[in-house]
């Protein structure tokens, strides 16, 4: 052999780094602004506050309650609502305020998700449970909370 191997570490201070191919670091998919690099809970949670962005104009007294998103109902009633049994998995929940503490709506992802196909369904699905919720919050029917609720 007339040409010597050079041991790695000769002539690079450090560890060792690949730079497979000459393609150097690789960065995300998605620049942050385009739709893509948004999680599922951010895109659930955009609709959740769509919806109550909608309902906020005809009832501004919505300010004093709090809107939540949990992935799934916890199996002991807390977070909202009561305890649920085996036949039907809870959309969403109430807290009801008291002790100086604001009321609570819960919108749970999962369920929902998993019960609606594409986007335009899970966002009328959203708007379902939140009108649904609040009417329970406020002591009112639905039809009362949103003239339109129930139309596909």
């Amino acid at each position: 052999m007339d040409n010597p191997v050079t041991p790695r570490d000769a002539g690079r201070p450090g560890p060792r780094r690949r730079d497979r191919h000459g393609r150097g670091m690789r960065g995300p998919i998605a620049p942050p602004q385009v739709p893509l690099a948004a999680s599922r809970g951010e895109v659930f949670a955009d609709l959740v506050q769509d919806s109550v962005e909608r309902l906020e104009r005809r009832w501004p007294q919505l300010a004093d309650i709090d809107f939540l998103v949990l992935e799934v109902p916890r199996l002991d009633g807390g977070g909202g609502g009561d305890a649920w049994s085996d036949e039907a998995v809870p959309l969403g929940g109430t807290v009801p305020s008291r002790d100086g503490r604001r009321g609570r709506v819960v919108v749970y992802r999962r369920p929902v998700e998993i019960r609606t196909k594409g986007r335009d369904e899970r966002a009328a699905l959203v708007h379902e449970v939140v009108v649904e919720q609040v009417a329970e919050l406020l002591g009112l029917t639905p039809e009362t909370v949103d003239p339109r609720y129930g139309e596909d």
